[in-house]
């Protein structure tokens, strides 16, 4: 039972209809915790904490199994009728209760309990939701003394034959499935469908959009091949769903007059650096002339200084000795031709220092003793790392002066034909990324199978080595070797230390040299940038085959919630709940097994009850029920049979409207269970209890 329905007996009206629900949220500014029972506003639910406390309802598959819950419910609805009495709150008024077809009794009993002990009502009554219903549109003519009906409810939906105008609760039937499951089911289908929007698709809303959208296809099958192939029938039967958006401000594309001008600045932008880098240039080659000059002029004074009184001359000057002031002008004059430009020498200067440094490094090892053979060995290991650093020095020199040679005249071709300059580096960029993504792969994939190919494309790590990695390997395998042989002798003699060398990583020259190329490419593409704004590097990371995923600005159609397809698959598992993983029979078959379940059955019992079929319930509202029905019920009856389904005047409120005839009819005192029989027969007298509906 989704919504509750309280009124006054005999009553055309209802005057309180609300949903079984209760919240208990939290007020956002005192923290006290109040009850909230059935739908509110949501502007005034803003004003509460809802995070800890959801909307609980007192039934579970049309049971009431939550007293405390359901005794809210009768509070708000005693109260909202104002039923109340002012002593002690007892209702003085007899009370009949809906319930569903074979409720069980433990429910019946507590429910009585409640009422008798917590409400002090005289006497109860219950009856089934299904059967008022039905015994109402048989006042109005709509169905038969014999017939069935089929109630398709918010959780439930039960199948109950009529025989002389009282049901045949042995015959009955029930499918646990209703409406709720239709809304679930339309709710999960949209969320996956799209998953950015599932904020908006709250249960209420999705409840809306069943209601008025969903429809019971004739024929399943056939309507999910009819949108399967997209005709223009299925097209017509697609309906759309427009959430609120808002169009992002489309920029238009610079005209040619504002790249002119863009060019314009960032080449005079550039060349201001330039202008600026030039000066900063200028100034450093004339600080770094002048403390050349200051340099040798010092070491000219010291040429005209004796030795002793060469400490006392430099105490003021910040030097120690003469060969500190010499080396200080070696390292500004280099410095100076670095910033020059011009190319250093290649010629290794021998350092004044050197022959004091390493004096045993010429010397005989029979000519040293122990301790000066070690100190030789490490005089030379020092010595060895300390030219290997030169070299790498110059060689840095040597390469940011080519760079900048380069630089140059790759300007001098940009100002002669600035159209063929940017054409001839786009295709050198893209070839040498071409080589550098190839190379990239050879080492990880390898270029050729081994013996150890496992069909997979991968190779050892010795076929991705090159030639000084694979030299390194061998001679440090074969030190390991001879070391494990004896005594460790490693270091005597000069050759180790220049194995030494060989297998340190410092010295390892790629042959195939993947570093400059890497260099020369990122030069390119900083290059290509400055004079082609039009330019996009290509990501390392990607493939060559591989494209860069480009974000498109959000369009009205991003913002649309479309259903085709979902208008009839979530309203189908009321004939085929195995949709949603329940095993149980959809309506058609349970009118079938409900017919067969009869005490006394014969063919003309059974051409009446078909000729009678009742669909009431909020489930029963979709369009191409009775349709569906007839059909499905058609297939499992004898050819020929009489077939009429029908549905109720008001599939929703007829229920209770039969009730409130029945509660207001003259026999309805005999039929009701009072405080007195509760307290002297029990709650086990409520076992046999069943309501005759005689209107």
């Amino acid at each position: 039972m989704r919504n509750r329905v309280d009124k006054w007996a005999g009553e055309t009206d209802p005057r309180i209809i609300f949903r079984n629900i209760v919240q208990r949220p939290r007020l956002k500014t005192t923290g006290e915790t109040v009850t909230i029972v059935g739908d509110h506003d949501s502007a005034l639910m803003k004003y509460f904490d809802c995070t800890r406390s959801g909307p609980r309802s007192a039934f579970e598959s049309n049971v009431v199994f939550q007293f405390e819950t359901m005794e809210y419910i009768l509070d708000f609805g005693f109260d909202r009728l104002g039923a109340d009495q002012a002593e002690g709150k007892q209702i003085d008024h007899p009370v009949l209760i809906t319930e569903c077809a074979c409720n069980p009794v433990q429910s019946r009993s507590k429910m009585a309990e409640l009422l008798f002990e917590s409400y002090g009502v005289p006497s109860v009554a219950f009856g089934v939701d299904a059967a008022f219903s039905y015994k109402y549109n048989q006042q109005l003519g709509v169905c038969n003394k014999d017939g069935l009906v089929i109630s398709s409810g918010f959780s439930t939906s039960h199948a109950i034959p009529f025989v002389n105008g009282e049901p045949v609760y042995e015959a009955c039937c029930r499918t646990n499935v209703g409406g709720y499951h239709v809304t679930d089911y339309l709710k999960q289908l949209l969320s996956l469908k799209y998953p950015p929007h599932m904020s908006r698709l709250t249960w209420e809303k999705v409840e809306e959009l069943k209601m008025e959208h969903c429809y019971i296809a004739p024929d399943y099958l056939s309507e999910a091949q009819l949108f399967q192939k997209g005709t223009k029938e299925a097209e017509e039967k697609t309906k759309c769903w427009q959430l609120p958006w808002t169009p992002s401000p489309t920029e238009e594309p610079p005209s040619e007059e504002e790249i002119a001008r863009k060019a314009a600045l960032k080449e005079k932008q550039g060349q201001r650096l330039r202008e600026m880098a030039e000066a900063k240039r200028t100034s450093r080659i004339n600080e770094l002339e002048n403390e050349c000059k200051g340099l040798e002029f010092l070491l000219q004074q010291l040429e005209h200084v004796k030795d002793s009184d060469i400490p006392s001359f430099l105490s003021e000057t910040g030097y120690v000795s003469k060969q500190e002031i010499e080396a200080a002008l070696v390292k500004v004059t280099q410095s100076l031709r670095k910033a020059k430009g011009e190319q250093a020498d290649t010629e290794e200067k021998t350092d004044p220092t050197s022959t004091e440094k390493y004096s045993m490094v010429d010397i005989p090892d029979n000519m040293l003793t122990p301790e000066q053979l070690k100190e030789k060995r490490k005089q030379v290991f020092i010595k060895t790392t300390s030219e290997a650093r030169q070299r790498a020095k110059q060689k840095r020199l040597e390469e940011e002066l080519e760079r900048e040679r380069q630089n140059k005249q790759d300007e001098e071709k940009r100002l002669e034909n600035p159209e063929l300059y940017r054409e001839q580096l786009r295709t050198k960029h893209r070839e040498l990324s071409e080589k550098v993504e190839q190379r990239k792969r050879l080492k990880t994939n390898g270029g050729h199978a081994n013996g150890n190919n496992n069909g997979t494309g991968g190779v050892g790590r010795g076929e991705r080595l090159n030639a000084a990695q694979k030299e390194r390997m061998r001679l440090l395998t074969t030190a390991a070797f001879d070391r494990g042989k004896g005594e460790d002798t490693f270091g005597i003699k000069d050759e180790d230390w220049q194995l030494y060398k060989l297998m340190s990583k410092d010295n390892d020259d790629d042959d195939e040299g993947p570093d400059e190329d890497e260099a020369e490419l990122a030069r390119m593409s900083a290059r290509l940038k400055e004079i082609d704004p039009t330019f996009l590097p290509k990501l390392e990371s990607l493939s060559s085959s591989a494209e860069v995923p480009r974000l498109r600005p959000l369009t009205k159609e991003d913002f649309q919630i479309v259903l085709g397809v979902e208008r009839f698959r979530c309203p189908e598992i009321l004939f085929n709940p195995n949709l949603v993983g329940i095993d149980q029979v959809g309506l058609d078959e349970m009118a079938g097994v409900s017919m067969r379940r009869l005490p006394t059955r014969g063919q003309s019992v059974d051409e009446r009850i078909t000729n009678s079929i009742l669909m009431t319930g909020g489930s029963c509202l979709f369009p191409g029920m009775a349709e569906r029905l007839e059909a499905g019920i058609r297939m499992i009856r004898p050819c020929g049979t009489p077939i009429r389904v029908v549905r109720a005047s008001d599939p929703i409120l007829d229920a209770w409207r039969g009730a409130a005839a029945y509660a207001a009819a003259m026999q309805f005192p005999q039929q009701t269970f009072t405080r007195m029989d509760y307290y002297e027969k029990g709650e086990d007298w409520l076992r046999g209890y069943q309501m005759r509906y005689a209107i």
